[in-house]
């Protein structure tokens, strides 16, 4: 997936985060983060983004998240809305989430 524009997907509202996600002519996703968490969960909240945007086959973009204490499926649901919204693409492909 090619990011073509800016996407941004999220609320600032208190378990949420605003993901805006904008394109990037050298290789490689930049991303900063701000969180209330960002000691105890700083590391997993980027881990998810970064999973997320490889999935979707993203390698090149400038990412911005502001996490007000999101769980990992609205981390990702974010991160997902923001790129396909970047993409301009309306052919969603929403993975399964499966039990471990």
């Amino acid at each position: 997936m090619k990011i073509i524009t800016t996407g941004v997907a999220g609320t600032m509202e208190s378990s949420d985060i605003i993901v805006r996600i904008e394109p990037k002519d050298t290789p490689g996703v930049e991303l900063t983060l701000e969180s209330d968490v960002m000691q105890q969960f700083g590391k997993q909240i980027e881990k998810v983004i970064r999973e997320t945007l490889t999935d979707l086959g993203i390698e090149d973009a400038f990412v911005n998240a502001v996490d007000k204490g999101a769980l990992d499926c609205t981390v990702a649901a974010r991160t997902m809305a923001a790129a396909y919204r970047a993409a301009e693409n309306t052919d969603y492909v929403w993975k399964e989430v499966t039990e471990k």
